[in-house]
Protein backbone atom coordinates (compact mmCIF):
# COMPACT_ATOMS: atom_id res chain seq x y z
CA UNK A 1 0.00 0.00 0.00
CA UNK A 2 1.52 3.54 -0.67
CA UNK A 3 1.80 5.88 1.28
CA UNK A 4 -1.01 8.37 -0.19
CA UNK A 5 -3.62 4.80 0.12
CA UNK A 6 -2.27 4.41 3.99
CA UNK A 7 -2.62 8.66 4.52
CA UNK A 8 -6.38 8.34 2.71
CA UNK A 9 -7.20 4.57 4.51
CA UNK A 10 -6.83 6.97 7.96
CA UNK A 11 -8.75 9.78 6.87
CA UNK A 12 -11.69 8.08 6.25
CA UNK A 13 -11.55 5.85 9.55
CA UNK A 14 -11.36 8.88 11.17
CA UNK A 15 -14.31 10.01 9.46
CA UNK A 16 -16.64 7.15 9.85
CA UNK A 17 -15.76 7.28 13.52
CA UNK A 18 -17.14 10.65 13.82
CA UNK A 19 -20.03 10.57 11.41
CA UNK A 20 -22.58 8.72 13.38
CA UNK A 21 -21.43 11.67 16.51
CA UNK A 22 -22.30 14.62 14.42
CA UNK A 23 -25.89 13.27 13.36
CA UNK A 24 -26.40 12.72 16.84
CA UNK A 25 -26.73 16.66 17.62
CA UNK A 26 -28.51 17.26 14.22
CA UNK A 27 -32.23 17.93 15.57
CA UNK A 28 -31.39 20.16 17.97
CA UNK A 29 -28.50 22.24 15.65
CA UNK A 30 -31.27 22.76 12.76
CA UNK A 31 -33.28 25.20 14.56
CA UNK A 32 -29.84 27.45 14.16
CA UNK A 33 -29.86 29.92 11.02
CA UNK A 34 -27.43 28.14 8.98
CA UNK A 35 -24.59 29.07 7.32
CA UNK A 36 -23.17 28.97 3.97
CA UNK A 37 -21.73 25.84 2.74
CA UNK A 38 -19.20 24.64 -0.44
CA UNK A 39 -20.49 22.54 -3.00
CA UNK A 40 -18.64 20.82 -5.47
CA UNK A 41 -20.23 19.40 -8.63
CA UNK A 42 -20.27 18.67 -12.54
CA UNK A 43 -23.25 20.93 -13.47
CA UNK A 44 -22.39 24.06 -15.24
CA UNK A 45 -21.60 26.72 -12.45
CA UNK A 46 -23.90 29.31 -14.21
CA UNK A 47 -27.25 26.77 -14.20
CA UNK A 48 -26.72 26.15 -10.97
CA UNK A 49 -25.84 29.88 -9.99
CA UNK A 50 -29.23 30.97 -11.49
CA UNK A 51 -31.06 28.08 -9.78
CA UNK A 52 -29.86 29.19 -6.62
CA UNK A 53 -30.53 32.97 -7.22
CA UNK A 54 -34.63 32.03 -8.25
CA UNK A 55 -34.60 30.07 -5.24
CA UNK A 56 -33.17 33.15 -2.89
CA UNK A 57 -35.64 35.67 -4.46
CA UNK A 58 -38.71 32.99 -2.94
CA UNK A 59 -36.45 33.13 0.84
CA UNK A 60 -36.56 35.28 3.69
CA UNK A 61 -33.75 34.23 4.91
CA UNK A 62 -30.88 33.53 1.60
CA UNK A 63 -28.88 30.63 1.30
CA UNK A 64 -25.31 31.32 0.99
CA UNK A 65 -24.03 28.68 -1.29
CA UNK A 66 -20.59 28.67 -3.37
CA UNK A 67 -21.02 26.37 -5.86
CA UNK A 68 -17.74 25.29 -7.21
CA UNK A 69 -18.45 23.18 -10.76
CA UNK A 70 -14.98 20.28 -11.56
CA UNK A 71 -14.93 18.62 -14.88
CA UNK A 72 -16.28 15.31 -14.94
CA UNK A 73 -12.82 13.62 -15.66
CA UNK A 74 -10.83 15.24 -13.13
CA UNK A 75 -13.72 15.50 -10.23
CA UNK A 76 -13.01 11.86 -8.07
CA UNK A 77 -9.16 12.51 -8.35
CA UNK A 78 -9.32 16.24 -7.67
CA UNK A 79 -12.30 15.20 -4.22
CA UNK A 80 -9.87 12.18 -3.02
CA UNK A 81 -6.47 14.48 -3.41
CA UNK A 82 -9.04 17.42 -0.81
CA UNK A 83 -9.70 14.99 1.28
CA UNK A 84 -6.45 13.19 1.91
CA UNK A 85 -5.25 16.77 2.17
CA UNK A 86 -7.77 17.92 4.72
CA UNK A 87 -9.88 19.40 2.83
CA UNK A 88 -12.59 19.20 0.67
CA UNK A 89 -16.07 20.90 0.30
CA UNK A 90 -18.89 20.45 2.43
CA UNK A 91 -21.05 18.35 0.03
CA UNK A 92 -20.83 17.09 -3.56
CA UNK A 93 -23.22 16.22 -6.51
CA UNK A 94 -23.11 12.66 -6.48
CA UNK A 95 -23.91 10.98 -9.68
CA UNK A 96 -25.75 7.75 -9.30
CA UNK A 97 -22.63 5.89 -10.96
CA UNK A 98 -20.33 6.72 -8.20
CA UNK A 99 -22.03 5.79 -5.33
CA UNK A 100 -19.25 3.01 -4.41
CA UNK A 101 -16.86 4.91 -5.59
CA UNK A 102 -17.27 7.46 -3.12
CA UNK A 103 -19.48 6.19 -0.35
CA UNK A 104 -16.70 5.90 2.00
CA UNK A 105 -16.37 9.76 1.72
CA UNK A 106 -19.64 10.70 2.87
CA UNK A 107 -21.69 11.14 6.07
CA UNK A 108 -24.80 9.15 5.64
CA UNK A 109 -28.16 10.63 6.96
CA UNK A 110 -29.44 8.85 9.84
CA UNK A 111 -32.72 7.19 9.24
CA UNK A 112 -33.94 8.49 12.33
CA UNK A 113 -33.66 11.61 11.19
CA UNK A 114 -35.02 11.18 7.44
CA UNK A 115 -37.15 7.92 7.93
CA UNK A 116 -36.84 5.92 4.99
CA UNK A 117 -40.81 5.34 4.41
CA UNK A 118 -40.56 9.67 4.13
CA UNK A 119 -37.41 9.08 1.32
CA UNK A 120 -39.47 6.30 -0.53
CA UNK A 121 -42.78 8.15 -0.63
CA UNK A 122 -41.16 12.12 -1.73
CA UNK A 123 -38.47 10.72 -4.52
CA UNK A 124 -38.44 8.60 -7.73
CA UNK A 125 -37.85 4.69 -7.46
CA UNK A 126 -33.99 5.41 -8.83
CA UNK A 127 -33.59 7.53 -5.75
CA UNK A 128 -33.52 4.03 -3.46
CA UNK A 129 -29.81 3.53 -4.91
CA UNK A 130 -28.51 6.10 -2.25
CA UNK A 131 -30.11 4.20 0.26
CA UNK A 132 -27.63 1.60 2.42
CA UNK A 133 -28.03 -0.08 5.71
CA UNK A 134 -26.26 2.86 7.19
CA UNK A 135 -28.77 5.86 6.48
CA UNK A 136 -28.91 8.18 3.34
CA UNK A 137 -26.35 8.78 1.33
CA UNK A 138 -28.03 11.51 -0.79
CA UNK A 139 -31.32 12.79 -1.36
CA UNK A 140 -32.31 13.01 -5.20
CA UNK A 141 -31.80 16.42 -7.07
CA UNK A 142 -31.70 16.02 -10.79
CA UNK A 143 -33.02 12.88 -12.88
CA UNK A 144 -32.09 13.38 -16.78
CA UNK A 145 -33.85 9.72 -18.39
CA UNK A 146 -32.97 8.10 -21.39
CA UNK A 147 -35.89 8.48 -23.94
CA UNK A 148 -36.27 7.52 -27.52
CA UNK A 149 -36.02 10.26 -30.03
CA UNK A 150 -37.64 9.35 -33.16
CA UNK A 151 -37.49 11.25 -37.19
CA UNK A 152 -41.10 11.21 -37.95
CA UNK A 153 -40.30 11.70 -41.55
CA UNK A 154 -39.25 8.55 -41.68
CA UNK A 155 -42.04 7.13 -40.47
CA UNK A 156 -44.28 8.57 -42.55
CA UNK A 157 -42.57 7.69 -45.83
CA UNK A 158 -42.69 4.07 -44.66
CA UNK A 159 -46.40 4.16 -44.66
CA UNK A 160 -46.29 3.80 -40.53
CA UNK A 161 -48.96 5.64 -38.19
CA UNK A 162 -46.70 5.79 -34.84
CA UNK A 163 -43.79 5.09 -33.13
CA UNK A 164 -42.82 0.92 -31.37
CA UNK A 165 -43.61 1.12 -27.88
CA UNK A 166 -42.10 -2.21 -27.36
CA UNK A 167 -39.03 -3.76 -28.40
CA UNK A 168 -42.00 -6.73 -30.20
CA UNK A 169 -43.03 -3.82 -32.17
CA UNK A 170 -39.06 -2.34 -32.84
CA UNK A 171 -38.14 -5.86 -34.19
CA UNK A 172 -41.41 -5.96 -36.63
CA UNK A 173 -40.72 -2.53 -37.40
CA UNK A 174 -36.70 -2.73 -38.30
CA UNK A 175 -37.10 -4.71 -42.07
CA UNK A 176 -39.68 -1.60 -42.94
CA UNK A 177 -37.48 1.05 -41.66
CA UNK A 178 -34.27 -0.25 -42.69
CA UNK A 179 -32.69 -0.40 -46.27
CA UNK A 180 -28.96 -1.59 -47.73
CA UNK A 181 -27.82 -0.83 -51.17
CA UNK A 182 -27.18 -3.82 -53.88
CA UNK A 183 -24.13 -4.45 -51.87
CA UNK A 184 -26.47 -4.95 -48.57
CA UNK A 185 -24.57 -2.51 -47.27
CA UNK A 186 -26.71 -0.45 -44.83
CA UNK A 187 -27.99 2.66 -46.05
CA UNK A 188 -31.10 3.81 -43.59
CA UNK A 189 -31.50 2.50 -40.33
CA UNK A 190 -34.56 1.92 -37.99
CA UNK A 191 -32.43 1.44 -34.99
CA UNK A 192 -28.80 1.33 -33.55
CA UNK A 193 -28.25 -1.91 -31.43
CA UNK A 194 -26.12 -4.79 -31.31
CA UNK A 195 -22.59 -2.98 -31.39
CA UNK A 196 -20.88 -0.67 -29.12
CA UNK A 197 -18.71 1.44 -30.09
CA UNK A 198 -20.33 3.89 -32.43
CA UNK A 199 -23.72 3.59 -30.39
CA UNK A 200 -23.62 6.61 -28.14
CA UNK A 201 -24.94 5.52 -24.83
CA UNK A 202 -24.64 1.88 -25.38
CA UNK A 203 -23.96 1.02 -21.87
CA UNK A 204 -26.93 2.41 -20.53
CA UNK A 205 -29.30 1.05 -23.18
CA UNK A 206 -27.99 -2.31 -22.36
CA UNK A 207 -28.70 -1.86 -19.25
CA UNK A 208 -32.13 -0.66 -19.65
CA UNK A 209 -33.04 -3.54 -21.48
CA UNK A 210 -30.98 -6.00 -18.63
CA UNK A 211 -33.40 -4.18 -16.16
CA UNK A 212 -35.92 -4.43 -18.12
CA UNK A 213 -35.63 -8.24 -18.38
CA UNK A 214 -35.64 -8.32 -14.75
CA UNK A 215 -31.99 -7.84 -13.47
CA UNK A 216 -31.21 -5.01 -11.28
CA UNK A 217 -27.61 -6.06 -11.99
CA UNK A 218 -25.87 -4.74 -8.40
CA UNK A 219 -27.77 -4.26 -4.94
CA UNK A 220 -26.97 -3.96 -1.29
CA UNK A 221 -27.19 -6.85 0.82
CA UNK A 222 -28.41 -6.35 4.85
CA UNK A 223 -25.18 -5.90 5.81
CA UNK A 224 -24.20 -3.09 3.14
CA UNK A 225 -21.87 -5.41 0.89
CA UNK A 226 -23.17 -4.85 -2.70
CA UNK A 227 -24.08 -7.83 -4.35
CA UNK A 228 -23.55 -9.04 -7.94
CA UNK A 229 -26.37 -10.35 -9.77
CA UNK A 230 -25.23 -9.43 -13.15
CA UNK A 231 -24.71 -13.20 -14.56
CA UNK A 232 -27.68 -14.72 -12.41
CA UNK A 233 -30.64 -16.62 -13.34
CA UNK A 234 -32.63 -14.90 -10.52
CA UNK A 235 -35.12 -17.71 -10.87
CA UNK A 236 -35.49 -17.23 -14.95
CA UNK A 237 -35.23 -20.44 -17.30
CA UNK A 238 -32.39 -18.25 -18.84
CA UNK A 239 -30.39 -15.30 -17.11
CA UNK A 240 -31.81 -12.18 -17.58
CA UNK A 241 -28.61 -10.41 -19.00
CA UNK A 242 -28.03 -13.05 -21.28
CA UNK A 243 -31.90 -12.87 -22.54
CA UNK A 244 -31.16 -9.12 -22.94
CA UNK A 245 -27.37 -9.34 -24.64
CA UNK A 246 -29.15 -12.11 -27.24
CA UNK A 247 -31.86 -9.53 -28.28
CA UNK A 248 -29.31 -6.50 -28.42
CA UNK A 249 -26.67 -8.34 -30.60
CA UNK A 250 -29.07 -9.63 -33.04
CA UNK A 251 -29.19 -6.16 -34.40
CA UNK A 252 -25.61 -6.35 -35.53
CA UNK A 253 -26.04 -9.83 -37.23
CA UNK A 254 -25.92 -9.65 -41.38
CA UNK A 255 -28.38 -13.10 -41.18
CA UNK A 256 -30.69 -12.11 -38.78
CA UNK A 257 -34.17 -10.02 -40.03
CA UNK A 258 -33.28 -7.56 -37.24
CA UNK A 259 -30.65 -6.97 -38.71
CA UNK A 260 -29.44 -2.66 -38.76
CA UNK A 261 -26.37 -1.74 -37.53
CA UNK A 262 -23.33 -2.24 -38.23
CA UNK A 263 -19.43 -0.86 -36.80
CA UNK A 264 -18.99 0.77 -40.33
CA UNK A 265 -21.68 3.03 -39.77
CA UNK A 266 -21.18 6.54 -38.06
CA UNK A 267 -21.91 7.60 -34.40
CA UNK A 268 -25.61 6.94 -33.52
CA UNK A 269 -26.43 10.49 -32.68
CA UNK A 270 -24.46 11.94 -35.75
CA UNK A 271 -26.62 9.20 -38.22
CA UNK A 272 -30.11 10.28 -36.76
CA UNK A 273 -28.71 14.14 -37.24
CA UNK A 274 -28.29 13.36 -41.15
CA UNK A 275 -31.70 12.00 -41.04
CA UNK A 276 -30.47 8.08 -41.64
CA UNK A 277 -31.45 6.77 -38.83
CA UNK A 278 -35.03 6.33 -37.94
CA UNK A 279 -34.90 5.85 -34.05
CA UNK A 280 -31.97 7.59 -31.29
CA UNK A 281 -31.91 6.05 -28.00
CA UNK A 282 -30.41 9.84 -25.74
CA UNK A 283 -31.04 11.64 -22.90
CA UNK A 284 -33.81 14.01 -21.63
CA UNK A 285 -30.75 16.68 -22.15
CA UNK A 286 -29.84 16.20 -25.34
CA UNK A 287 -33.71 17.66 -26.69
CA UNK A 288 -32.02 21.35 -26.81
CA UNK A 289 -28.61 20.44 -28.85
CA UNK A 290 -30.55 17.60 -31.29
CA UNK A 291 -32.85 21.01 -32.22
CA UNK A 292 -29.72 23.48 -32.29
CA UNK A 293 -27.60 20.92 -34.48
CA UNK A 294 -30.34 20.29 -37.52
CA UNK A 295 -32.91 22.88 -36.97
CA UNK A 296 -34.97 20.96 -40.29
CA UNK A 297 -34.94 17.46 -38.35
CA UNK A 298 -38.42 16.80 -38.16
CA UNK A 299 -38.34 14.63 -34.90
CA UNK A 300 -40.42 14.15 -31.80
CA UNK A 301 -39.91 11.77 -28.33
CA UNK A 302 -41.18 8.73 -26.59
CA UNK A 303 -40.68 6.82 -23.70
CA UNK A 304 -38.15 4.07 -24.39
CA UNK A 305 -39.54 0.51 -25.78
CA UNK A 306 -40.41 -1.74 -23.10
CA UNK A 307 -40.52 -5.29 -23.12
CA UNK A 308 -43.89 -6.99 -24.42
CA UNK A 309 -45.08 -8.59 -20.89
CA UNK A 310 -44.52 -4.98 -19.22
CA UNK A 311 -43.54 -6.56 -16.09
CA UNK A 312 -40.19 -4.57 -15.30
CA UNK A 313 -41.12 -1.04 -16.83
CA UNK A 314 -37.75 0.46 -17.05
CA UNK A 315 -35.23 3.00 -18.86
CA UNK A 316 -31.56 4.38 -17.25
CA UNK A 317 -31.46 7.41 -15.86
CA UNK A 318 -29.03 9.34 -15.17
CA UNK A 319 -29.14 11.16 -11.50
CA UNK A 320 -27.48 13.41 -8.80
CA UNK A 321 -27.82 13.63 -5.61
CA UNK A 322 -26.57 16.07 -2.69
CA UNK A 323 -24.18 14.52 -0.58
CA UNK A 324 -22.90 15.27 2.96
CA UNK A 325 -18.73 15.37 2.37
CA UNK A 326 -16.42 14.01 5.94
CA UNK A 327 -14.87 16.87 5.13
CA UNK A 328 -17.79 19.41 6.22
CA UNK A 329 -16.78 20.88 9.26
CA UNK A 330 -20.08 21.40 10.17
CA UNK A 331 -22.55 18.37 8.88
CA UNK A 332 -25.32 19.54 10.62
CA UNK A 333 -25.24 22.87 8.80
CA UNK A 334 -24.49 21.20 6.07
CA UNK A 335 -27.94 19.15 6.12
CA UNK A 336 -30.12 21.97 6.46
CA UNK A 337 -28.81 23.71 3.46
CA UNK A 338 -29.22 20.72 1.58
CA UNK A 339 -32.51 19.84 2.37
CA UNK A 340 -33.64 23.34 1.35
CA UNK A 341 -32.48 21.79 -1.85
CA UNK A 342 -34.40 19.27 -2.88
CA UNK A 343 -37.95 20.30 -1.17
CA UNK A 344 -40.64 20.84 -3.48
CA UNK A 345 -39.90 24.48 -3.95
CA UNK A 346 -35.91 24.25 -5.28
CA UNK A 347 -36.98 20.86 -7.63
CA UNK A 348 -39.53 22.36 -9.02
CA UNK A 349 -37.32 25.50 -9.69
CA UNK A 350 -34.34 23.51 -11.01
CA UNK A 351 -36.78 21.37 -13.25
CA UNK A 352 -38.15 24.55 -14.88
CA UNK A 353 -34.48 25.95 -15.54
CA UNK A 354 -32.73 22.61 -17.06
CA UNK A 355 -35.86 21.55 -18.79
CA UNK A 356 -35.84 17.81 -16.90
CA UNK A 357 -38.32 15.78 -15.03
CA UNK A 358 -38.69 16.56 -11.07
CA UNK A 359 -37.19 14.13 -9.42
CA UNK A 360 -40.18 14.19 -6.17
CA UNK A 361 -43.34 11.71 -7.16
CA UNK A 362 -45.77 14.88 -5.95
CA UNK A 363 -44.36 17.08 -8.47
CA UNK A 364 -44.69 14.38 -10.94
CA UNK A 365 -48.31 14.52 -10.74
CA UNK A 366 -48.98 17.23 -12.52
CA UNK A 367 -49.07 16.76 -15.82
CA UNK A 368 -46.84 19.47 -18.23
CA UNK A 369 -48.56 20.75 -21.22
CA UNK A 370 -45.18 20.68 -23.29
CA UNK A 371 -45.27 17.64 -25.38
CA UNK A 372 -41.61 16.60 -24.62
CA UNK A 373 -41.64 17.38 -20.98
CA UNK A 374 -45.14 15.32 -20.51
CA UNK A 375 -42.69 11.94 -21.66
CA UNK A 376 -39.51 12.88 -20.04
CA UNK A 377 -41.96 13.17 -17.03
CA UNK A 378 -43.66 9.43 -17.66
CA UNK A 379 -39.51 8.36 -18.36
CA UNK A 380 -38.31 9.81 -14.45
CA UNK A 381 -41.27 7.68 -13.10
CA UNK A 382 -39.58 4.42 -14.94
CA UNK A 383 -35.86 5.39 -14.51
CA UNK A 384 -33.58 2.93 -13.20
CA UNK A 385 -29.80 2.48 -12.70
CA UNK A 386 -27.26 -0.24 -11.02
CA UNK A 387 -24.52 0.11 -8.38
CA UNK A 388 -21.79 0.62 -10.34
CA UNK A 389 -18.30 -0.46 -8.78
CA UNK A 390 -15.78 1.84 -11.26
CA UNK A 391 -17.57 3.46 -14.53
CA UNK A 392 -14.79 3.50 -17.37
CA UNK A 393 -13.75 -0.49 -16.32
CA UNK A 394 -17.43 -1.77 -16.38
CA UNK A 395 -17.96 0.38 -19.83
CA UNK A 396 -14.95 -1.74 -21.42
CA UNK A 397 -16.69 -5.29 -19.56
CA UNK A 398 -19.47 -4.35 -21.31
CA UNK A 399 -17.98 -3.45 -24.84
CA UNK A 400 -15.97 -6.70 -24.47
CA UNK A 401 -19.20 -8.89 -24.13
CA UNK A 402 -20.94 -7.35 -26.90
CA UNK A 403 -18.05 -7.91 -29.02
CA UNK A 404 -17.36 -11.46 -27.95
CA UNK A 405 -21.15 -12.07 -29.60
CA UNK A 406 -20.55 -10.30 -32.29
CA UNK A 407 -17.32 -11.47 -33.40
CA UNK A 408 -18.46 -15.42 -32.59
CA UNK A 409 -15.94 -15.49 -30.16
CA UNK A 410 -18.34 -16.45 -27.32
CA UNK A 411 -21.68 -17.10 -26.77
CA UNK A 412 -24.37 -15.20 -25.34
CA UNK A 413 -24.21 -17.16 -22.12
CA UNK A 414 -20.27 -17.50 -21.86
CA UNK A 415 -20.04 -13.79 -22.56
CA UNK A 416 -22.39 -13.12 -19.68
CA UNK A 417 -20.57 -15.47 -17.39
CA UNK A 418 -17.03 -14.04 -17.80
CA UNK A 419 -18.36 -10.47 -18.06
CA UNK A 420 -19.91 -11.49 -14.40
CA UNK A 421 -16.77 -12.31 -13.01
CA UNK A 422 -14.73 -9.09 -14.14
CA UNK A 423 -17.49 -7.07 -12.07
CA UNK A 424 -17.22 -9.50 -9.11
CA UNK A 425 -13.66 -8.86 -9.33
CA UNK A 426 -13.52 -4.63 -9.39
CA UNK A 427 -15.76 -5.53 -6.39
CA UNK A 428 -13.41 -6.96 -3.88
Amino acid sequence: MSNFQTILLGVFIFFIVIGVAVFATLKNSSSNEPVGIVLWGTVSSEAFGQFVNKLNLGLEKQLKITYIEKRPNTFDQEYIEALAKGGGPDAILLSQDLILRHRDTIIPVPYSTFPERDFKDVFIAEGELYLSPAGILAFPFSIDPLVMYWNRDSFTNAGLATYPRTWTDMGTLTSILTTRDVASNVRTSAVALGEFRNINHAKEILSALIIQAGNPITTFDAEGKVQNLFADRLNFATAPTETALSFYTKFSNPVDPLYSWNRALPASKTYFLSGNLATYFGFASELSDIRTKNPNLNFDVAVLPQALSGKNRATFGNMLGLAISKSSQNPSNTFVVLSSLFNANAISIWSESTKLPPVRRDLLLTRPQDPYLSVFYDSALISKAWLDPRPESTDIILRDMVESVTSGKSRAGEAVSTAGIQIDNLLQ
